[in-house]
């Protein structure tokens, strides 16, 4: 009965949160609300023992993103421009045709595939038995899916955590050389006309 209560409170968060973000317009608020979206979806995947999708989460989502996204805005500040979104100034036919053409492609790609929890689909017959009687056994871990991504492939988590570091440190670099060339003009006086 408590998961279920705090399944839901997370859940009606997440929600509120989500559409407290359509909403605003202030851009510095809107990067705090995604970065509490990111933690509570984080623990919304601890309460479902998943640990390693909460621990993702949380560390890119709720982590590095605010921390790029706070970069962003910071780097960009002008003190004559509001930091708040524009309203759009074309109508949103276009997006929205493509999205609607992107999800139609999609749910039309799902046609063929077997049901949901089919017992006669590839997948149940082959590889997840193996997981499902072995894996808590071989490593202790209650969460199949936890086992399988921190154990059976856990070089290929390695790869993956390796690669978004790469990234992220790439991101930064980027950044901050953008940001001591602007200084290093500043300080020469380049960039005014006299």
């Amino acid at each position: 009965m408590l998961d279920i209560i705090v399944d839901v409170a997370l859940l009606t968060l997440i929600a509120i949160h989500a559409i407290a973000i359509i909403r605003m317009r202030s851009l510095l608020a809107v990067i705090m609300l995604f970065s509490g979206f990111s933690f509570l979806s984080a623990g919304l995947f601890v309460v479902m023992d998943a640990a390693d999708v909460a621990f993702t989460e949380a560390a890119v989502g709720a982590g590095i993103s605010t921390i790029l996204m706070l970069a962003t805005l910071a780097l960009t500040y002008a003190p004559e421009v509001h930091k708040e979104e524009k309203l759009p100034s074309h109508k949103p036919w276009l997006p929205l045709i493509v999205v609607l053409l992107t999800g139609g492609m999609l749910i039309y790609g799902t046609t063929d595939i077997p049901a949901f929890g089919d017992a006669n689909a590839p997948a149940q017959k082959h590889v997840a038995p193996y997981y499902l009687e072995r894996s808590l056994p071989e490593t202790g871990v209650p969460n199949v899916v936890t086992a399988v991504l921190a154990s059976y492939r856990g070089f290929d988590t390695l790869g993956e955590v390796t690669v978004i570091f790469t990234a992220g440190i790439a991101v930064l670099l980027l950044i901050g050389g953008r940001r001591e060339k602007k200084l290093t003009g500043k300080a020469t006086g380049e960039g005014h006309e006299t």
